[in-house]
């Protein structure tokens, strides 16, 4: 895990653009289907998203999703079930907030919006959180590891 401000910031553009890709090229397939179109569509709904997402991560959501997972009845000795429960409250604070972006973006606002957003919320919250534990988590961690050791062998 990061251990000072300039490791936290990799690690959060690290961590960020890549759940950003994952979740775009996941709701756009949803949406669109998975087309020849699908490389110019997450393209373009990438850099918006990662913006917000960057801007909802650092100033609402990771500052609560720490505390409440540190209020969870977890071993804190344990790294595993710290990283776990850190990154699945940081998965919900995400979901809900970026859901609402995602709807706003494709402009779905006809029929009931409520039942709408529950359906994002759902569908988005059954991607992210496997993408983040299984795949984004992991591989960011190691690029976090190897950026650690670049720097330490530069010191």
């Amino acid at each position: 895990m990061p251990t000072n401000k300039k490791e936290g910031i990799f690690f959060t553009l690290v961590m960020c653009s890549m759940m950003v890709l994952g979740m775009t090229i996941y709701n756009i397939a949803l949406v669109e289907g998975v087309t020849l179109g699908l490389v110019k569509s997450v393209t373009l709904g990438f850099f918006p998203g990662f913006l917000v997402a960057l801007i909802v991560d650092v100033v609402f959501v990771a500052p609560v999703a720490k505390k409440l997972a540190f209020k969870l009845p977890i071993n804190q000795a344990h790294p595993l079930q710290v990283v776990l429960a850190v990154s699945g409250c940081m998965v919900c604070g995400m979901v809900i907030f970026m859901s609402v972006f995602g709807l706003v973006t494709e402009g779905h606002f006809s029929g009931n919006i409520l039942l709408n957003y529950l359906i994002v919320v759902r569908n988005n919250f059954l991607m992210a959180l496997p993408l983040q534990w299984l795949i984004v988590g992991p591989v960011a961690r190691k690029l976090l590891s190897q950026y650690q050791n670049r720097q330490l062998e530069t010191a």
